[in-house]
């Protein structure tokens, strides 16, 4: 494990029983007060983006926001929120995806992306890969390239990356801590 890998998990914490009993959850806002560790994290998030080519960030609602706002700048690229449905005004793209119970939409502002675009997906954490899917689709509709997905956390056991890799049709998913 890395120096910036001990670094971020040593400020992710646990919390038993949130949302739910038996959900182990993993809380990032103790990674985020601490200016070394979410510096550390901006730096490697926006290194992936440098490494891939991209051209914009997108984030994910809402820790993707927190997160790929500052790597967007630190990398000196555009950054474009991509919101649940119903939350961005104007003209939108917007995209359904099924959860574990039920289904939810995402959107983004079609302006916003374009063909030559090459747009690195940032978000905090890839659970079952429902939403980083949905934007993956989103970014290809409004014609702009995946360069890839970088994630903070991956949550192995979910098996999102699985199902992710037939959406990122071999563009990279980079994940800074499996767990």
């Amino acid at each position: 494990m890395t120096d910036v890998q001990e670094l971020l998990l040593s400020r992710i914490r646990d919390v038993a029983d949130y949302p739910e009993p038996g959900v182990m959850f993993k809380d990032i806002t103790p990674l985020l007060a601490d200016p070394a560790a979410f510096t550390a994290l901006t730096d490697a998030l926006a290194g992936i983006g440098t490494r891939q080519g991209a051209t914009k960030v997108v984030g994910l609602e809402a820790r993707g926001f927190i997160l790929g706002a500052p790597v967007a700048v630190r990398a000196g690229l555009g950054f474009i929120p991509v919101r649940k449905a119903g939350k961005l005004p104007g003209a939108t793209l917007r995209q359904a995806y099924d959860l574990e119970y039920g289904s939810a939409e995402i959107e983004v502002h079609a302006e916003d992306l374009a063909v030559g675009d090459r747009v690195l997906v940032v978000d905090d954490v890839l659970a079952t890969g429902g939403t980083a899917e949905a934007s993956i689709e989103l970014i290809r509709r409004a014609g702009a390239e995946v360069a890839g997905v970088a994630v903070l956390m991956e949550l192995g056991f979910l098996g999102g990356r699985a199902r992710l890799e037939p959406a990122l049709a071999g563009a990279p998913l980079e994940s800074l801590l499996t767990i």
